[in-house]
């Protein structure tokens, strides 16, 4: 698998992935794709994030949102926050997602970050042992305060 930045022409393929997720707490199948270009232009024009994509034969199968975050905890420490990683259904448990996540880690590593961290949703037990088999710990509770109708 090709792993690159997205790019704008890869707006659709990346709303599709998203839209595979079995657990969404809102029904988004009937909103337009255009209503993702613009936070699909800011993630790209972001220093501190990465929308990257994976491309199989030329076209975009998996995704991942990587957020780099400074805190002070770790000394100032760099943080990569991972959000939206998705394979297309069809092609889940060939790799292609430990494939993902292990060039994030070597991302993380070369940018001398203290720590990859990563939310998953309590129903996907798949998912959390999917990141547990690539060395994931679940060391914190993670909360959600959601806020207006599309949170």
């Amino acid at each position: 698998m090709n792993i690159r930045e997205a790019r704008p022409a890869d707006l659709e393929a990346v709303v599709q992935l998203l839209r595979e997720d079995v657990i969404r707490e809102v029904d988004e199948s009937e909103v337009p794709v255009s209503s993702y270009a613009d936070a699909f232009t800011e993630i790209l024009g972001d220093a501190h994030q990465q929308l990257l994509v994976g491309e199989l034969v030329g076209e975009v199968v998996a995704t991942a949102q990587v957020t780099w975050v400074r805190h002070l905890t770790y000394v100032g420490g760099l943080m990569c926050s991972l959000e939206s990683v998705r394979v297309r259904s069809d092609l889940r448990g060939k790799g292609l997602g430990g494939e993902l996540i292990r060039h994030i880690v070597g991302l993380a590593r070369d940018r001398g970050a203290a720590r990859v961290e990563l939310t998953t949703n309590a129903r996907r037990t798949r998912a959390r042992e999917f990141y547990e088999d690539l060395g994931f710990v679940p060391s914190h509770i993670g909360m959600k305060l959601y806020l207006g109708e599309m949170a």
